[in-house]
């Protein structure tokens, strides 16, 4: 096996940890909202109130698909429903205090699961790791949003 592959196995399974810790940091939230759900949150929690439209573009999903879950999300106030003061007769989407405290939460719980994890390491192989994740995100390149919002992350 040569090192690229040796590097390779590593960031797998390094990667299938961390998607580990994703997943049971944002359990709790799923309880409450669906996993489509969750992505609007994490969206309008990023990029603050959206009109219905974009906000579907950017889900790649049908606006009457999304305005669906739009509904269900007013009805349980996670969102609300503005006028958009810059386009008439638009609708913004726009999170709850309720909707961006559970957005919070799950990004606090995911924190904390990581830090228990990187606690487990000594303080040498912590800053080894920072040197390899700072190196290999520098090499990766920053992720399209859209695949982010795939995640909810």
């Amino acid at each position: 096996m040569s090192a690229v592959d040796d590097s390779a196995r590593a960031t797998l399974q390094a990667s299938r940890a961390l998607l580990g810790v994703i997943a049971r940091s944002v359990a709790d939230a799923l309880e409450e909202v669906s996993l489509p759900q969750f992505r609007v949150l994490v969206l309008l929690a990023h990029d603050g109130p959206t009109r219905s439209g974009v906000v579907a573009d950017h889900l790649d999903i049908h606006p009457s698909t999304f305005s669906r879950n739009a509904d269900r999300l007013v009805a349980a106030g996670w969102v609300v429903r503005t006028e958009d003061p810059d386009r008439r007769g638009a609708v913004r989407i726009e999170l709850t205090a309720r909707g961006l405290q559970l957005v919070e939460d799950v990004t606090e719980s995911r924190r904390r699961a990581i830090a228990e994890i990187l606690g487990a390491m000594t303080s040498a192989e912590r800053e080894a790791l920072t040197a390899a994740l700072d190196d290999f995100s520098r090499a990766a390149g920053e992720p399209a949003a859209r695949d982010l919002r795939t995640l909810g992350i």
